[in-house]
This record gives C-alpha cells, sequence and structure tokens, in this order.
C-alpha cells in the first residue's frame, strides 16, 4: 500500500512515556514548560502523563487547564478497566475523565500470552474489556486513541487474536488505533507489511508507536507512515524507557525534508535544533553532540579534503541544508586540518588571510604539531584566533608571566584555602602578586587578575562560566599530560581557550592567559571582529 498525501498527526510523548527512562525527572512546572513549548512548534497531541498513577501527574493536569495552547490538544493516558463488571466504576477510567482531557489515549493488552498471563482473562473477556472502556470514555465526551500494547508481538504470535482486539477498540468507538512495537524488537518490513494489513481490515486511522530497542524506532516509524500509517508517536530527543522510544527530532525533517510529506502546524522547521535543546536543558541533561540534523557535530567538517568540497558546494558533503533544520555548518581545526579549514575558519571569524601558501603551511603544520601534543580547538576558538593573529604579525601577548608557585594547604586543621604567587611582566614593569582562592585554579585567575587590572581595566568585568579537564595518555597515569579547556564571559560574549602540560597547574594558567590576552586583543586592536560566541 503507498503512503497517504495528507497530513500526518504528530502526537508527542516526551512528558509521560519520556519520563520512564533512567535519569529522567521531570517537575510539575517543567512538563508546562515543555508543553508549552511542543504547542508552539506544532505538536498536534500533547500526552501529559497517567492522571491515576501519581499525584505529579494529577496535579500537572490541574494546573495545564490554565496553559494557553493555540493548537494542541491536551491528551491524558491510562489503561483499560482492571474488571469488565466495574467499567462505570473503574478508578482509572474515572481518573482519566478527571483529567479534563478532550483525548484520552487507553491501552490494553493485544498479545495473546499477556492476556492470558498477566490479566489472567479469556479472548472473550479482554475483548470485551477494551470495548466497553473504549465505550464509556466515548459516552462521556472524549475523544478516545487506542494504544494496542505489544501488537507486533502479538500480531506475530496470534493474527488472529491481535486484530480481533483491534476491532473491539472500533466497536468502541476507537478513532486512532495506534500499533505499539512496545519491545522494540520489530524490523522496518514487519512494521509495513503488518500496519498496510490492518489499515486494509480495520477502516480506521492507524498510528505507530515505537521503541528503540533495537535502534531502529526512527526507521519503523518511518516505515509505518510509507505503508499508510497517518498518526506518528514519540518523543523529543527520544527519552523513554529502556534505551527510549521514536526521536521525531528525527523523525520529523525526514517525513519532511526527504518525503515530502506534511504536518498541519509544524510551520517553523528551523526551529527544531532550539526545540531539542530547550528539552536538554529543562532536563539539566547535556545535549547529544552527535545527533541527527540538531547536534553540534552533525555538520562539523574536520577533513581537509571534506572541507575543500564544502567549500565549493556544501551538497557534496551535507545532506540537507543545516539552516533548515536550525543549525549550522562547522569546520573544525585539528591534525586532519588541510589549508582548506584555516581559510574556513578564518572567514568564519572575520580574518583577511593573504592569498600565500607559505603562511597556510605554516599554520597548518603549527595546528598539527599542538594537536598532538594534545591541544583540541573545538570549543576553543579564542585560542585558534590568537595563533592566526601571532601568525600574521597582528598580535603579541599584552603580558607576560615569569615566575608562578600555587601552595596548596590540606589536612585536618587546614583553612581549604590554596594561595597562587605569580610574577607578571608588563612593559617594563613587573608585578609580585599573591592571591587566596577556593582551590589552585581559581588563586591563579584571581592573582592574574590582581596583576593585570592595574594595566588594563578592562579585564574587571571577566568571569571563568566553565572549566574543563581531560586526562591524555591516561596510560602515564599521574605524569600524564592534561588538556585544559575554559569558557570565559564578560557578561555580553562567550569565549573559550585551551592549555596543554603534564602540569595542571601551568594548563590552566596557559587557557587563562589566552582568555585574558584574547580580550584585551578584541578590545585593543584596530579592527578586531567581535568577541567569538562559544555557543550559538
Amino acid at each position: 500500500m503507498t503512503a497517504a498525501t495528507g497530513a500526518i498527526e504528530l502526537y508527542d510523548t516526551t512528558l509521560r512515556d519520556g519520563t520512564q527512562g533512567e535519569h529522567i525527572n521531570l517537575s510539575v512546572q517543567d512538563k508546562l514548560l515543555i508543553a508549552q513549548k511542543l504547542d508552539e512548534f506544532g505538536m498536534d497531541y500533547i500526552e501529559g502523563g497517567w492522571p491515576s498513577s501519581n499525584p505529579k501527574d494529577e496535579e500537572f493536569f490541574i494546573k495545564a487547564r490554565q496553559l494557553d495552547l493555540k493548537h494542541a490538544k491536551l491528551t491524558s493516558f491510562g489503561s483499560t478497566a482492571r474488571l469488565v463488571a466495574s467499567v462505570e466504576s473503574d478508578p482509572n477510567l474515572l481518573g482519566l475523565l478527571h483529567s479534563e482531557t478532550p483525548v484520552i489515549t487507553i491501552f490494553g493488552k493485544t498479545w495473546k500470552a499477556h492476556s492470558m498471563k498477566s490479566l489472567g482473562i479469556s479472548d472473550k473477556e479482554n475483548a470485551e474489556l477494551i470495548q466497553r472502556s473504549v465505550a464509556f470514555l466515548k459516552q462521556e465526551g472524549r475523544e478516545v486513541f487506542f494504544d494496542a500494547e505489544h501488537f507486533f508481538d502479538g500480531y506475530k504470535d496470534d493474527c488472529d487474536f491481535a486484530l480481533t482486539m483491534l476491532r473491539s477498540a472500533v466497536e468502541g468507538g476507537a478513532s486512532r488505533l495506534v500499533l505499539c512495537d512496545t519491545n522494540g524488537g520489530a524490523l522496518p518490513h514487519e512494521i509495513a507489511q503488518i500496519v498496510a494489513h490492518v489499515l486494509a481490515v480495520t477502516g480506521v486511522p492507524v498510528g505507530i508507536h515505537s521503541h528503540n530497542d533495537g535502534d531502529l524506532a526512527v526507521a519503523n516509524s518511518i516505515a509505518a507512515i510509507m505503508a499508510g500509517a497517518t498518526h506518528i508517536q514519540g518523543t523529543i530527543n527520544g527519552i523513554g524507557e529502556r534505551c527510549g522510544n521514536a526521536n521525531l527530532i528525527s523523525v520529523i525533517p525526514n517525513l519532511m525534508l526527504k518525503l515530502g510529506r506534511t504536518f498541519a502546524s509544524v510551520d517553523h522547521l528551523n526551529q527544531l535544533t532550539s526545540l531539542s535543546k530547550f528539552v536538554y536543558e529543562i532536563l539539566n541533561m547535556p545535549s547529544n553532540t552527535r545527533a541527527p540534523f540538531v547536534g553540534k557535530s552533525a555538520f562539523a567538517h574536520k577533513g581537509g579534503i571534506h572541507v575543500s568540497a564544502v567549500m565549493k558546494e556544501s551538497s557534496l558533503y551535507e545532506h540537507i541544508d543545516p539552516t533548515l533544520v536550525g543549525n549550522h555548518q562547522r569546520v573544525l581545526v585539528s591534525e586532519l586540518a588541510g589549508q582548506s579549514n584555516i581559510r574556513y575558519k578564518a572567514q568564519e571569524l572575520g580574518i583577511t588571510l593573504p592569498d600565500k601558501s607559505e603562511l597556510f603551511k605554516n599554520i597548518v603544520h603549527t595546528v598539527k604539531e599542538l594537536e598532538h601534543k594534545g591541544y583540541q580547538f573545538d570549543g576553543a576558538e579564542a585560542s585558534f584566533e590568537l595563533l592566526l593573529q601571532r601568525e600574521l604579525g597582528n598580535f603579541k601577548p599584552f603580558f607576560e608571566v615569569l615566575e608562578t608557585k600555587v601552595h596548596i594547604e590540606s589536612g585536618k586543621d587546614a583553612k581549604n584555602v590554596d594561595q597562587a604567587v605569580l610574577k607578571v611582566k608588563v612593559g617594563e614593569e613587573i608585578e609580585h602578586i599573591a592571591a587566596d582562592g577556593d582551590g589552585p585554579v581559581n588563586a591563579l585567575d584571581k592573582a592574574l587578575r590582581k596583576a593585570l587590572l592595574h594595566f588594563y581595566p578592562e579585564i574587571k568585568n571577566i568571569k571563568l562560566v566553565d572549566y574543563k579537564v581531560r586526562v591524555l595518555e591516561e596510560k602515564r597515569g599521574t605524569s600524564a599530560r592534561v588538556r585544559v579547556l575554559i569558557a570565559s564571559s564578560n557578561g555580553r560574549n562567550t569565549w573559550g581557550t585551551v592549555g596543554v602540560s603534564t602540569n595542571i597547574i601551568e594548563a590552566s594558567l596557559l587557557a587563562l592567559q589566552d582568555s585574558m590576552n584574547y580580550h584585551l586583543f578584541m578590545v585593543k586592536a584596530p579592527g578586531a571582529v567581535a568577541l567569538i560566541p562559544l555557543t550559538t
């Protein structure tokens, strides 16, 4: 069966199924913020939770009534009734009604082994349980979606049983049959064949709900749509139980940009990257830099041959224009860099390089030598720009650190205050400065600022906002080199610098020196480009 041509329905279950993932926790306020963002993006349905399962979800549905949703319909989730004889008084169904959502999604058993072993009921009883549960909610004026739990496993085990349960949901008044690959073990060709069969025998719009245990949730979701499904469920960034759910951040652009499918209210696909980052931020989780479409590395180019081709025609090494999903192209400077990388990065930084092959050779050689020692310029663009400006003869350090001493206190009676002593030369003057700090790096930072502030009051607003240490050559143990990456900010812009040494104090000081020098160069150098944001 060929895919339908109408708009696909987007059903987001980040707030319910997504929260079942390990290390995932959302407060009521978090869920409200995400729901508002999902509506702004253009989701058709937002599944808010299972109101009868916990007080948090009950509170969410009460507060969600105040949300000003422009398009999305809020949906509550739960199971069929426990007993056929008490459908009208079932606490779960009553809790779903109490949530006051216009749409209710209930799941029921469609794998015979589950109904027999888990519920201990006959086929007929299971079918009646589904039909009457759906009908009860329908009679109360709600639109009802039926999630066919473990449907693909159930279909392969006993096709007749699985289809009978779907027909029972249709008889009860379900407006969508959502086929769930609950164990996440189905393959795309199986999904396509089974979806096509269900559509042929039921006549009700079909949806897909895939889990990612076989790393195929996105592929399976697309296969279902190609087979005729018109409703797709998933989560932002693929969060969810075990290996996660179908990642809508990947499903949506694949369907829109590769297959020409449409969604009712997704008018701004360029908001996709910001939506992904927003949810990660609310979850207090780092973004997946390698995520397709939206990751920081999704359109990053490192090899010199690649960069040379990208500069001529980006589509040669990029499957889409990154701006379509709100991302951007990046060129990395590394030991794999060629002259094309250097030229591209210079253009990105607003630096005009003379067309001298010898200059490029020197820069490429320097970069490769530094990275061999452990330097990394990804996320340390300020250090790279200083390197370029130094090679061009436009930059020389504004100061020189002549001596460094750090005193570290430890022990039962120590005050846990470390001290750094620096001898710093500015022009012909030498400052001998000491400063205390919470740890040696903080003491170094304070001492360096203290020494320079008299000469360069411009540095007073610089703050260290991030500090990362990576041990290189781990097999060398405590004698291994370390790489220190720091991020600094003046309140308006953020920039990154790097230092490498076998001494963590020296590596930190090198990164701090680059940070101060970079800021001073940007402030004082004639025609200097604007400060580089570390992230966009």
